[in-house]
């Protein structure tokens, strides 16, 4: 059958699992790069100077939406075949201080977030790395107590225990294993970055309402592509356009299929499903990543790494029904 001809709903499905998992292989596509011997400042400079163009394009094609909904909105009635009440999705116009509450997302979200990230990979396995990035709703319901002053509930005080009692226990798998370096460097250095992507998420909920998920995102990433370009050339000079094609194609892999693609995906699985159910078809992320880490990278695969995988799975999803049922 056609794609045009599936319902939403399973259109919503193969969109979220095909985003989750070419947004997996990330940590596997790092990893092969690393193997070049690339810096993590250059490789993470690749990247987002692939990925520029593409965010350069939803931006301006986003803001050229944004304002003519908004012209359609202010017309005299009649003049372009609209009803007076239509009104766009978002907000076509940026206020004072936008730059730079944008720019402080961008980097928070997009640029600390991924260099952090790109930093822990040098030194735990992809599977711990998933996992422990599929935290983020746990810390983004912290913020959310202990900054927001927002009350939880005894089934997500519940769900955050079981996702921690999960990475503890995929953690001492990756803390025995003789491939990894620095277990407890790698993984401080990946829940900081999912705790930066956290403080994205919270800070960011008027200006998403305002301006649309797309939009936000777009611009927020290209901040992300000047800083990240910006420091790969200070670091390391001219090493951004001296690589050989591996890690340059590695490069252009990570951002389109990686960054770029996962994005557009994910966001018509929310449409189709529901910002719930999308998130719960995300759960494939980690066991993709796991299993892409024993094929392609060697990585050793125990019974301890896959229990706590599923307790963390488990958490996540306990944490995202309760959140849907409030």
């Amino acid at each position: 059958m056609p794609v045009s001809r599936w319902k939403p709903e399973h259109l919503g499905l193969f969109y979220g699992l095909l985003g989750s998992m070419l947004f997996a292989c990330k940590g596997i596509l790092i990893k092969l790069a690393y193997r070049h011997g690339v810096s993590t400042e250059t490789f993470l400079g690749l990247r987002m100077m692939w990925a520029a163009p593409f965010f350069a394009w939803v931006a301006w094609r986003s803001d050229g939406a944004a304002l003519r909904r908004r012209w359609h909105r202010q017309a005299p009635a009649g003049a372009t075949g609209l009803s007076d009440d239509a009104t766009p999705r978002a907000d076509s116009v940026w206020r004072s201080g936008d730059v730079w509450r944008v720019a402080g997302l961008g980097f928070s979200g997009y640029y600390l977030a991924s260099y952090l990230d790109f930093l822990g990979l040098q030194y735990v396995s992809a599977g711990l790395e998933r996992v422990l990035l599929y935290l983020g709703p746990t810390f983004v319901l912290l913020l959310s107590v202990f900054w927001l002053k927002r009350p939880v509930s005894r089934t997500q005080w519940t769900a955050l225990g079981v996702s921690y009692l999960g990475v503890i226990l995929v953690y001492l798998h990756d803390l025995d294993g003789s491939l990894q370096v620095n277990v407890p460097l790698g993984s401080a250095l990946v829940l900081g970055s999912c705790l930066s992507y956290s403080f994205y998420l919270v800070g960011a909920g008027e200006m998403v309402r305002r301006l649309g998920p797309m939009r936000l995102t777009a611009w927020a990433s290209l901040v992300a592509c000047v800083l990240c370009v910006t420091q790969a050339l200070l670091v390391g000079g001219g090493d951004l356009f001296r690589q050989p094609i591996e890690v340059q194609g590695i490069a252009l892999m990570t951002a389109i299929f990686c960054t770029v693609f996962p994005l557009f995906l994910t966001t018509a699985s929310v449409n189709h499903l529901g910002a719930g159910k999308a998130a719960q078809v995300g759960m494939i992320g980690p066991v993709w990543t796991i299993f892409l880490g024993a094929v392609v990278l060697g990585e050793p695969t125990g019974g301890l790494q896959i229990v706590g995988t599923a307790v963390v799975i488990l958490g996540v999803l306990i944490l995202s029904r309760a959140a849907t049922r409030r």
